[in-house]
């Protein structure tokens, strides 16, 4: 994960399955990806035992140090933020090694490298209208066919370097110049979601089946951007029927790439992303419904580590 000094317990995802992993007597190593190494065939981690508790000044405690072979671990969570650069990559391939010798590692370190999380929403058909491009005409052009956009940047988190463009807008060149670099860099635009003011809806999936509340992220006034991080307000609400019709195009592609606990993104109708990095917005549902999400997943992968083939946890019954 990313250094656990640096988060915000209160709302924290990685903390919240830890807090649950600990009371379930598990034994915690905490790794950062530069304490990760391949040598002679094997895959190593200087690792610290970690212990937790929800005090805001004093969360954390490392009680032992260790190097060990990972493939004793009986499962490894991969929960480091975006942005995806070359580090993540490299992390991917050393841990597709423990991955392919059935070593659990959530997610599936292949299907983190392959799925960009704004791009895999455009196999499906509930995406918007999108480009993909480094070039300022070929947005010029989008722009004139679909009116208001949205840009951002195929590699960032929390609403960074997200921008809204109407039509004529006197800082639409300057903006596409810093986006793609001086159209050296690709970058995503999409037709503006008018649905957005009604927010972002997050929504967990662990193993296939979503968490039937969801987590919905509103701009506050003056921005358009549904993300925590840029000071969007949330409610805890149902799941609505578009969802699940959405929820179930997806499934099956993410229980075939290896996509245990993901969180995707709807605005409206329309599917924007399928976070499978480090889905968060687990303790902001948990704080508003009696629900454990962090025992749900927990309680699914010790399912698939005890090979019970076909059977699933029952989320209704946990709520």
């Amino acid at each position: 994960m990313d250094p656990i000094s640096s988060i915000q317990i209160k709302k924290d995802t990685s903390f919240a399955i830890m807090l649950e992993a600990q009371k379930r007597n598990y034994v915690l190593y905490y790794m950062e990806s530069n304490d990760i190494f391949y040598s002679k065939g094997e895959i190593y981690g200087n690792t610290k035992i970690i212990s937790v508790k929800q005090d805001p000044k004093n969360w954390y405690k490392f009680n032992q140090k260790n190097t060990i072979n990972l493939k004793l671990l009986d499962v490894i969570l991969m929960r480091k933020n975006p942005p995806f650069d070359l580090q993540f990559v490299y992390i991917t391939y050393i841990l597709e090694f423990l991955y392919k010798n059935d070593v659990l590692i959530i997610n599936n370190p292949k299907s983190l490298r392959d799925y960009n999380e704004k791009i895999s929403t455009l196999s499906f058909k509930y995406a918007p209208k999108t480009l993909i491009t480094c070039k300022k005409q070929s947005i010029y052009l989008f722009q004139e066919e679909v009116g208001d956009i949205i840009l951002k940047p195929l590699n960032n988190m929390g609403g960074a370097s997200v921008f809204y463009l109407k039509k004529n807008d006197v800082n639409t060149s300057v903006i596409i110049d810093n986006l793609t670099n001086y159209q050296n860099n690709f970058c995503m635009i999409q037709e503006y979601i008018a649905d957005i003011i009604h927010g972002d809806r997050r929504i967990i999936i662990i193993n296939g089946i979503p968490i039937p509340r969801c987590l919905v992220r509103i701009p506050i006034d003056g921005e358009i951007r549904g993300n925590l991080a840029a000071g969007a307000i949330y409610e805890i609400q149902n799941l609505r029927k578009i969802d699940y019709d959405i929820i179930s195009s997806i499934s099956p592609f993410l229980k075939e790439s290896g996509l245990i606990f993901v969180g995707i993104d709807i605005i409206g109708n329309y599917l924007t992303e399928i976070n499978i990095t480090s889905p968060t917005g687990v303790r902001e549902i948990e704080s508003a419904y009696p629900i454990s999400i962090s025992s749900i997943l927990l309680d699914n992968i010790e399912n698939i580590l005890n090979k019970k083939h076909f059977k699933e946890i029952s989320i209704f019954n946990k709520i």
